[in-house]
């Protein structure tokens, strides 16, 4: 076990998204029963949530290989139509997500994607090392498509 904690890799990525929708239309999507409706191929297993929704303290997990495994997912922050964050760990990495949503107008929200990645060990250290940004904003553009998709049809 390491004792220097700058042994540890961290990246950090920024991604902006301006969606066609309020933010009041965009927050509830923010949820991991939710993005069944409009994330192809989505899937993770609810582990506790008092509601059966996205909340505070909501823990979810996730298994992509590419990933790195199973993920387990918690609700760090859950401010309703401004901002949602999770802490996301598996056994290569922890990650903190925070989105930011703003309203532009009263038809289209910016959202504001943050990811710190933090490597746990030496295989961590590989698999942050290998993260690409250009990965990273392909992602958040294919969530704005998806979003604007679901919201375009949903209206």
């Amino acid at each position: 076990m390491s004792r220097n904690p700058n042994s540890h890799l961290r990246r950090r990525f920024l991604g902006l998204q301006t969606v066609a929708a309020s933010p009041a239309a965009i927050f509830p999507l923010l949820c991991p029963v939710r993005e069944y409706e409009w994330i192809p191929g989505w899937d993770c297993r609810m582990v506790y949530s008092e509601s059966g929704l996205a909340e505070p303290g909501c823990v979810f997990q996730t298994d992509r290989e590419a990933d790195g495994g199973v993920d387990t997912w918690v609700i760090s922050r859950h401010e309703p139509n401004r901002r949602i964050a999770f802490v996301r760990v598996n056994a290569l990495r922890a990650m903190h997500y925070e989105i930011d949503l703003e309203a532009l107008d009263t038809t289209s929200t910016r959202l504001t994607w943050r990811q710190t990645v933090t490597a746990l060990n030496e295989a961590g250290n590989r698999h942050v090392a290998a993260l690409e940004e250009s990965d990273f904003l392909e992602m958040v553009a294919r969530i704005e498509t998806l979003l604007e998709e679901f919201l375009s049809k949903a209206g």
